[in-house]
């Protein structure tokens, strides 16, 4: 057997076995002594009797008692002791039970509790039966109980991005945005934007906005205008003639673009409404317009600024999480908080929104246990597999030992007691 010093060491490493209890061992002692004493007794009264009686009359009650008594004691002591170890060291077939099948107790301990204990079913029902949304509900209702789930919630969301892989992430990103722009349609797209613009007119803002842009820079840049004219024009043509064929085209170019802003049935305006209508359809029903609009959005995707948009998402959003989550007065934290408010008033006020969590929690825990309960299994049976057989004994006696000694002196008292009526029914006979 191991050392007492190597089974400690093995104690620290993580062995279920305990170190003794003084008192536990002090009372197992105390108690083993009482039934050895009480079997003593019957013992002396037996061999009293016998050497200074003739076992008549009141003697034979006592012998006969006595003699039974022993018999009962003597029988517990070795069904009890059997358990634990050989009695006297003799290799009795089937004693030592403990050490010897201590393998097969464990996996049936295993078993027994991954059965009984660790059941979906048993655990769902107690769960749901402990109601904890409603306790979850009560806690997070009290002051600082929300304030807390948001710092918990702020410390594993730091903790999350600090593991996850930057390059990764920005990869999976980019390529989902891409493959999402990708699979849309442009030109349905298009046309179903231009078809907005038509019914709400807003091609007509967009048109006043353009001409009130144009007019205003020909009235602001009009010598700026008048001077490339004169760069452009023949060197023979006199000045004066330039002026007065700026002076007209100047003038019919304003006087258009007051019309145009001023008129709102101008012709202009309705040769925009035909072009515009005649692209809505050639973008819902013509081939070469749909292939025009998904070159035009590949040229788009592969554009070195939306890719440098894209390759930056990331970066901005994890310095963005990193910076809310280490500020307790960040929208994200005020958000966690009122989060976690709303979800306790709910909780208590609400019993169908209870009663649809705890059935949640309490399925969560049974696919738990369901998923996890032959491994707790093993864990005991294999536990029990690393101990010591002789010192597993001693250990297990060292908790029930001490109720066992009873059946010890409950078999020395019942021997006696059989053994008088016995002795009784004996002599009536």
């Amino acid at each position: 057997m191991k050392s007492r010093q190597a089974w400690q060491a093995e104690r620290v490493d993580g062995d279920l076995l305990s170190i003794d209890d003084p008192a536990q061992a002090r009372s197992l002692r105390q108690m083993k002594l009482r039934a050895t004493g009480l079997l003593l007794i019957a013992a002396v009264l037996f061999v009293v009797v016998r050497l200074l009686t003739d076992s008549d009359g009141w003697a034979g009650y006592v012998e006969a008692g006595a003699e039974a008594a022993m018999v009962g004691g003597l029988a517990d002591w070795f069904a009890v002791t059997a358990l634990f170890r050989h009695p006297l060291r003799l290799p009795i077939p089937h004693t030592a039970i403990i050490p010897k099948r201590k393998d097969e107790l464990g996996r049936g301990l295993g078993s027994f509790v991954r059965d009984n204990f660790l059941s979906p079913e048993v655990v769902m029902e107690r769960v749901t039966r402990a109601e904890p949304a409603a306790r979850l509900g009560e806690w997070l209702s009290r002051p600082g109980s929300a304030e807390r789930v948001a710092d918990e919630a702020a410390t594993v969301l730091l903790g999350v991005l600090d593991v996850l892989d930057d390059d990764e992430i920005q990869a999976g990103i980019e390529h989902a945005v891409v493959e999402r722009v990708r699979g849309v349609p442009a030109a349905p797209l298009l046309g179903r934007s231009l078809e907005l613009v038509l019914e709400g007119d807003r091609h007509h803002h967009l048109l006043d906005s353009v001409v009130k842009g144009v007019h205003h820079y020909l009235i602001d840049n009009e010598q700026q205008l008048r001077q490339r004219l004169y760069l452009e024009s023949p060197r023979w043509v006199p000045q004066g003639i330039d002026d007065r064929v700026f002076d007209k085209i100047n003038g019919v170019i304003g006087s258009l673009l007051i019309d145009i802003e001023g008129n709102p049935d101008h012709e202009m305006r309705q040769i925009l409404d035909d072009r515009l209508s005649d692209l809505v359809v050639r973008l819902r029903n013509s081939p070469t317009m749909a292939a025009r609009a998904e070159g035009l959005k590949e040229e788009l995707i592969d554009h070195p600024a939306v890719r440098a948009w894209t390759g930056g998402l990331w970066s901005d959003l994890k310095a963005e999480l990193v910076r809310a989550a280490g500020d307790p007065d960040s929208q994200l934290h005020r958000r966690f908080v009122a989060a976690g408010q709303s979800a306790g008033q709910r909780l208590v006020q609400d019993a169908s929104t209870r009663a649809k969590v705890d059935h949640w929690i309490g399925a969560a825990a049974a696919h738990l246990v369901e998923q996890g309960g032959e491994e707790a299994a093993d864990l005991i049976s294999s536990t029990v597999e690393r101990w010591d057989a002789d010192e597993t004994g001693r250990r297990i006696e060292l908790q029930v030992g001490r109720d066992l000694q009873f059946i010890r002196i409950n078999g020395t008292v019942v021997g006696a007691l059989v053994g008088l009526i016995i002795h009784a029914v004996g002599e009536l006979l």
